[in-house]
């Protein structure tokens, strides 16, 4: 696959003057088609960081941290003590489940395309026999899944060998109430009823996914699942530290604020996660709070 790689050189660098932007994202797309098919999902995934890097005006990405006490991107300093902090968040965030056979799984739409790949891992491993991609726009997704999240991870999975059969696409949901409530209709619109859902999101998102599902859905067993990747090598796929930093931030900030809302149940906050999510927002990284 020299040609693809050819490409995608040759597309990054078009993507640094704007007047062949448009050009190297045709490129990049046609070489992420290609990668797809053949199965490459290490050049796949350098396609999409590029792509994710463009979409973000992201500056520079982070590559593994070799025991450096200090990254720096565009002036943002994020200590080894951060990082410490960010960690046991990371950790808290997901919830460590062991994988079962379940009827269905719903996988949760967003700007992350390794939620379509683990999805694609995971039907292949024989975890579940029917898949619902869940997710129409927002403003962070719509330059990069233009036809809404369930339609590009669809796409993408069928690409990368999933039956379009064993696929039911749900393209409404604008958050993750609407993704399980809003897949849940499509189901029974298909006749399916399940006891048990794997719910397929981004790593940081797991508990979160976990506490909305027992709300807005308690009859079924919900087993969650994600891309198994470790904080550094999810750093790398996203390309920016400080956002992903922020994201983590923001979502422990709605595991404690969406059930005072009635939009999940209470997940016990442990001391020092609550110390590290103190800290952090103390350091500055609260660009995903929500808006009061």
């Amino acid at each position: 696959m020299q040609r693809v790689r050819l490409e995608t050189a040759y597309g990054h660098i078009l993507l640094s003057d704007r007047a062949t932007v448009d050009d190297g994202l045709v490129i990049l797309d046609r070489a992420a088609r290609e990668t797809a098919q053949h199965g490459l999902a290490h050049q796949l995934r350098s396609i999409e960081g590029i792509q994710r890097t463009h979409q973000g005006n992201i500056r520079l990405p982070l590559p593994r941290r070799s025991g450096s006490s200090r990254v720096s991107v565009k002036q943002q300093v994020i200590t080894d003590e951060q990082w410490r902090h960010a960690r046991t968040i990371w950790d808290y965030h997901q919830m460590h489940h062991d994988l079962r056979h379940c009827d269905v799984a719903i996988g949760l739409g967003s700007h992350d395309l390794g939620v379509a790949r683990a999805a694609v891992e995971l039907y292949r491993a024989g975890w579940f026999p029917l898949l619902v991609f869940s997710g129409a726009t927002s403003p962070t997704t719509a330059a990069r899944f233009p036809r809404g999240e369930a339609v590009h991870y669809r796409e993408h999975a069928v690409e990368l060998g999933v039956p379009a059969e064993a696929i039911l696409l749900e393209p409404n949901a604008t958050n993750t109430g609407q993704n399980i409530s809003l897949s849940r209709l499509v189901l029974a619109d298909s006749g399916v009823q399940p006891a048990s859902v794997l719910l397929i999101s981004k790593p940081y998102m797991e508990r979160r996914a976990y506490a909305t599902a027992r709300k807005v859905w308690p009859e079924v067993a919900v087993v969650c699942a994600s891309e198994p990747l470790d904080l550094d090598d999810y750093v790398s796929s996203i390309g920016d530290p400080k956002l992903v930093v922020d994201m983590l931030v923001g979502d422990l900030q709605r595991l404690i604020e969406y059930p005072k809302l009635g939009y999940a149940i209470e997940q016990p906050v442990p001391g020092e996660v609550h110390d590290a999510y103190q800290a952090l927002l103390r350091a500055g990284f609260d660009s995903r709070l929500l808006s009061s």
